[in-house]
């Protein structure tokens, strides 16, 4: 992605480079794929992203690279099981009655709307993680930041969609947790390209990186084999 010479200008001023990971340690990477359910994928679902179609080979391509480097492939989905209770505000503000009852039964877990886009390439050796909020990070929301410090990661990288709300909210509170936090650009969806763009100009500014699924794939170091010894 190539940023308004503005952004690059305070992002060099604040931390002395543009981009400021040369390596990623592949067995404490982790890609986070948020969102990418057929309720935010297909036609005819409320929460249809057209755009996140586009991303499903760069995001298959993305984790493939990391699972070579021996790193973590986390699958994030939402469920709405309930929703109305513990997110009412969400649910009885935010939505009209009718936009809240089509989310409630179609995003539920035994739901079609639940499952993942039929062609992302999932391994059984991947994570499951469902969340409850906008961040999977957030407290409540779901197990990821314990799954993750379990396995030692360090380093996120976060795909799916949409890219301004559920992906720059985990996001967000993953660098606000301490992890090294790296939004992957083409690996990312929103409803519209102008909101895809601002919400990866404002997280370069203040939280974190952004690269390209082929940067971040040359960057990934995979562990060094151990010596055997006689």
């Amino acid at each position: 992605m190539e940023f308004p010479q503005w952004v690059q200008d305070r992002v060099i001023a604040r931390q002395g480079r543009l981009h400021p990971y040369d390596d990623l340690p592949g067995p404490r990477t982790a890609v986070v794929v948020v969102d990418m359910q057929r309720y935010f994928t297909l036609p005819g679902y409320q929460g249809e992203c057209a755009s996140a179609r586009a991303i499903v080979e760069p995001i298959n391509r993305l984790c493939a690279a990391v699972r070579d480097a021996g790193g973590t492939v986390v699958w994030v989905q939402t469920a709405s099981d309930n929703a109305d209770a513990f997110w009412s505000h969400h649910h009885g503000v935010m939505l009209t009655p009718e936009r809240s009852r089509r989310r409630l039964e179609t995003l539920r877990r035994d739901s079609p709307g639940f499952g993942l886009h039929d062609d992302l390439r999932t391994e059984d050796g991947d994570l499951r993680v469902v969340k409850r909020f906008y961040s999977a990070m957030a407290p409540g929301s779901s197990e990821l930041e314990p799954l993750l410090r379990g396995r030692g990661v360090d380093t996120l990288l976060i795909a799916g969609t949409v890219t301004n709300v559920c992906c720059e909210s985990t996001a967000r509170d993953a660098m606000m947790r301490d992890f090294r936090t790296i939004m992957i650009d083409d690996a990312l969806a929103a409803v519209t390209q102008a909101e895809h763009e601002h919400a990866l100009y404002g997280w370069m500014l203040f939280f974190g990186d952004v690269l390209s699924v082929d940067e971040a794939a040359a960057r990934l170091r995979p562990a060094r084999p151990q010596r055997r010894t006689a």
